[in-house]
């Protein structure tokens, strides 16, 4: 689904990091090698017809990579 962030990230919780996290070798593989981390958070999103609306957001993170694959988990 696409969407775009509108405001700041509040509310940034680690869920999981390094080899807890599922998707690690994909991640690698893709992005390279770094300290993976999955975080959630909460943001106002532009979903595709134009509505606005704040939502909870999980995406990947590592340092010197930086932030990738976000998805919407939930609608607020």
């Amino acid at each position: 689904m696409y969407f775009e962030i509108v405001s700041e990230i509040t509310s940034v919780q680690i869920i999981t990091a390094g080899n807890s996290i599922r998707e690690i070798a994909r991640l690698r593989k893709i992005y390279g090698e770094g300290r993976w981390r999955k975080l959630k958070g909460f943001a106002l999103i532009r979903l595709p017809k134009g509505a606005v609306c704040k939502a909870e957001i999980h995406w990947y993170e590592a340092h010197g990579i930086g932030k990738k694959e976000f998805k919407i988990k939930r609608l607020l």
